[in-house]
């Protein structure tokens, strides 16, 4: 599986000191709120696991899936609410945890239909951003790491369901996209 990547990213101890600084940051913010963590399957489990085993708070976890790519490395733009969150969000403050921020077209249409649920409030959170490659009017509030505009896999991400279990972030080789 190692040689599918072009070149290693963010390594694993790197992704551990990411989680570490963006939980403690967030525990300062969110000092006396009702913190409810949404994650976004499936890409941000590895992320959410450990950004919420740094974050120093009595917090709820609850996760929405939605999708945009199917099996394909450019996202199509139509946008599917495969599973919802299950929690009324009044009274929360909502944090989102995307594992990139790339198009920001999924994110957007995340954030706006929850925002009319009637939280105390919405940020985001992304592990790696790709802001050359933005589409739409969405920014994080709490960004691990800009990445080049490549398509990149591991610590949940995927292409086509597979690469999800690189302990790290890595760019996947061309040949590997053009063989499938």
């Amino acid at each position: 599986m190692n040689q599918d990547i072009e070149k290693i990213l963010v390594t694993q101890d790197e992704l551990a000191q990411i989680s570490k600084k963006l939980g403690e940051q967030i525990t300062k913010d969110y000092v006396g709120k009702k913190l409810l963590i949404v994650g976004i399957l499936k890409g941000s489990i590895y992320f959410l696991t450990d950004l919420s085993r740094n974050i120093d708070l009595p917090c709820c976890i609850d996760f929405i899936q939605a999708s945009s790519y199917g099996s394909d490395t450019v996202s199509s733009g139509n946008i599917e609410i495969i599973k919802d969150i299950s929690k009324d969000l009044s009274g929360f403050d909502v944090l989102l945890v995307e594992d990139i921020l790339d198009t920001g077209r999924t994110l957007k249409h995340i954030h706006d239909m929850l925002i009319k649920r009637n939280p105390e409030s919405i940020a985001i959170v992304t592990l790696l951003d790709k802001p050359s490659r933005r589409e739409a009017d969405i920014y994080a509030d709490y960004v691990g790491v800009d990445v080049p505009n490549a398509f990149v896999v591991g610590y949940g991400l995927d292409y086509n369901q597979f690469y999800r279990n690189l302990p790290y972030i890595g760019i996947l080789s061309q040949s590997k996209i053009e063989q499938n």
